[in-house]
């Protein structure tokens, strides 16, 4: 009997002896069907869990803070003193304090209005300090009146801190006098206090403990985070004065961080950039600064950039909140500042700019950028990036015509700027080129240029390549290398002269991508010490003018793309004969016309006719005699390309013999011709 007969056998006998068989899934299926309905029935309104107060914010914190771990612990002290920041911005303090003891507790205290401490009028039983400690969405910043513009607008930053907090205590100082409530976990340890008068206080005292339920056994603050914290607030808004206190005893032996400071910039941004960069090199001697202050219910900007020799930054905030993750101001700024540059170019003719582009611009710019604005809109409760989109008509207004008006009151240092930018875009178009080559690279499996005889061993170690001209030159030396550690590239003509070509020119020649492709190690700051496949790069050109001139060209060429690849002691030069001399069954070489009469007077003084012959280039040597005399190591010579000089001097030698200006070549040949013998030309 099949599996299905044991249904029908159910179907007609149920009281009948079952067989023994294995479960049935149409049964199973009926089960499980009785067994849901039964669930659903017993699913009501009892169920529901409502939570209350601030329950869900202990329940999933990171929906809150971004998570559990330091960054979502520090967020706490942003919260807090993004209020006391919104009292100062609002022109109601002048000062705010910041102190970490050392039980674990930090404090933050204001002299602004104060928070109100008297009955709510939707809530009579409690203060308006209550609700707000205790009440999601309860605050002053929902109000336009009351704050122009501020950091919270959620209105659950304070009330968040409350309830990750295991203590935490508010101290207000108002109408003269004193009030004080305490909480745990969120949960008010009794009712507001009034503690007396007092004279000459007012404002919020905050003092808080993060929860180890929450955080974890050990959890604290760190000293040097703080005091960063802190301090960015000061110089986002220079009319306040923010003190900083910290016990010794929490500051590590190796943190530089002090255990007091005051931060006060009254220059803003400006001050803070220009001392944060130091000593460093910079593009321009002036910092485009400035700020626009709220005209007609718009919003407000402050903004310091300078170009640099390091990597670039740009540290955006809102109502002083930090925006890490940027949003439409930054993509405003960076906007303004590439329009500007290219429009100055345009206005003094270079033509180059129009390859340019905010990643250029902005790749080495270290910049601060400060918006003010009503009701900003934010992703996330964290505010780590700006949604606003007026933003970016804000920043461009303000920016603008003052960077059009700095760079054209500063024409030198403008020059020196849309030189150095263009440069990037030049460095950012050769990477590409070099991307491209890497991808075509990979889907083709490594396919190699066309034209290279690769060795057949696969370590670098060892092997060889020699870059060789024409295709005469190629075939000769393909017939005399040694295929297990020789590769031969042949080159197509001259190669191009880098130190006088532009980036457009270098991306599209093919005989550059072939040698760059054949190396493997990639170019300039994308160069690769581990990927270069061959150990020796060896020049090998025709021993006469036309070859020293490839010669020096594709030295120019390391010179300036991989000078990584020189200074490894990688780059070598191939001393190939011009002359071959027999007498008899006696043949020797000569590499010039020095090394033929010396050979002529000291080895062939024998009788017999001597015979000379001229090589015209490496094609009209035989593969036997091109390995004797050139390729083959045992009898060679080599010479290894070496930077000797200063690297300044070098520069300028390479600048002088290979650049653009011929003026440089024609006083470097001025000031050596006396050194210069006729009788030494290969006329």
């Amino acid at each position: 009997m099949d599996d299905n007969s044991n249904d029908l056998f159910d179907s007609i006998s149920p009281s009948a002896p079952r067989p023994a068989r294995t479960a049935d899934p149409i049964v199973q299926a009926a089960k499980k069907s009785v067994a849901a309905r039964d669930s659903s029935e017993s699913y009501d309104a009892s169920h529901i869990e409502v939570l209350e107060g601030l329950e869900p914010v202990r329940r999933r914190p990171g929906m809150y803070i971004g998570g559990t771990d330091e960054k979502a612990l520090h967020h706490l002290f942003a919260e807090v003193i993004d209020n006391s920041m919104d009292e100062a911005v609002a022109g109601h303090a002048t000062f705010i304090e910041v102190e970490l003891s050392a039980d674990g507790f930090l404090t933050v205290t204001d002299n602004g209005r104060g928070i109100p401490v008297d009955p709510h009028p939707k809530f009579k039983d409690k203060s308006a300090l209550e609700v707000i400690m205790t009440t999601l969405h309860a605050g002053g910043k929902f109000d336009s009146k009351v704050y122009e513009t501020s950091g919270g607008l959620h209105g659950v930053g304070v009330s968040v801190v409350n309830a990750l907090s295991d203590h935490l205590e508010v101290e207000v100082a108002r109408g003269r006098k004193l009030y004080r409530q305490r909480f745990s976990r969120g949960v008010p340890q009794g009712g507001l206090e009034l503690l007396g008068d007092v004279q000459n206080r007012r404002g919020t005292r905050t003092r808080f403990h993060p929860d180890a339920q929450i955080f974890g056994e050990g959890a604290k603050f760190e000293p040097a985070r703080i005091y960063r914290m802190a301090r960015s607030k000061a110089y986002l808004f220079g009319g306040v004065e923010i003190r900083w206190s910290c016990a010794p005893e929490l500051i590590a032996d190796k943190d530089k961080t002090p255990d007091k400071a005051v931060f006060h910039f009254p220059g803003g941004l400006k001050d803070y950039l220009v001392a944060s960069l130091g000593d460093e090199f910079q593009v321009t001697r002036e910092v485009f600064a400035g700020k626009s202050e709220r005209q007609g219910g718009h919003g407000s900007i402050e903004w310091a950039v300078t170009w640099y020799g390091g990597d670039g930054f740009l540290n955006s905030y809102c109502n002083t909140i930090p925006t890490p993750e940027g949003g439409t101001h930054e993509a405003g700024f960076r906007s303004v500042l590439t329009r500007g540059l290219k429009a100055y170019a345009d206005l003094v003719g270079n033509k180059r700019a129009a390859v340019v582009t905010p990643e250029d611009v902005m790749i080495s710019a270290a910049g601060m950028l400060s918006v003010f604005i009503r009701e900003p809109e934010f992703v996330g409760q964290t505010k780590d990036r700006l949604a606003t989109a007026e933003a970016i008509r804000i920043v461009e207004s303000a920016v603008r015509d003052a960077f059009d008006h700095w760079l054209a009151d500063n024409p030198q240092e403008s020059s020196k700027l849309l030189d150095w930018v263009i440069a990037r875009a030049d460095e950012r178009l050769r990477r590409r080129q070099e991307k491209e080559v890497s991808r075509k690279s990979a889907v083709r499996k490594l396919r190699l240029p066309g034209k290279l005889a690769d060795c057949t061993q696969n370590a670098a170690a060892g092997a060889e390549i020699f870059i060789v001209e024409g295709d005469s030159a190629g075939g000769s030396a393909k017939q005399a290398r040694d295929r297990q550690s020789q590769a031969v590239l042949p080159l197509r003509g001259k190669i191009l002269n880098v130190a006088s070509a532009g980036s457009d020119k270098l991306a599209a020649n093919q005989t550059i991508a072939d040698l760059i492709q054949a190396l493997g190690c990639g170019t300039r700051t994308r160069y690769r010490e581990e990927d270069l496949r061959y150990d020796r790069v060896i020049i090998m050109t025709d021993a006469d003018v036309d070859g020293a001139h490839i010669a020096s060209l594709l030295i120019t060429f390391f010179y300036q793309e991989m000078p990584q690849l020189i200074r490894g002691n990688h780059l070598y030069l191939a001393v190939p004969p011009l002359y071959r001399i027999s007498q008899g069954g006696k043949v020797l070489y000569a590499r010039n016309d020095a090394h033929k009469d010396e050979l002529l007077r000291t080895e062939f003084t024998g009788r017999g006719k001597i015979e000379i012959g001229r090589f015209k280039g490496l094609g009209e040597m035989m593969a036997a005699q091109l390995k004797e005399t050139t390729m083959d190591p045992k009898k060679r010579t080599l010479l290894r390309v070496e930077v000797i000089d200063e690297e300044d001097a070098t520069k300028s030698a390479v600048e002088a013999l290979m650049g653009t200006k011929a003026e440089l070549r024609f006083r470097f040949i001025q000031e050596r011709a006396e050194f210069a013998h006729t009788e030494e030309l290969d006329i």
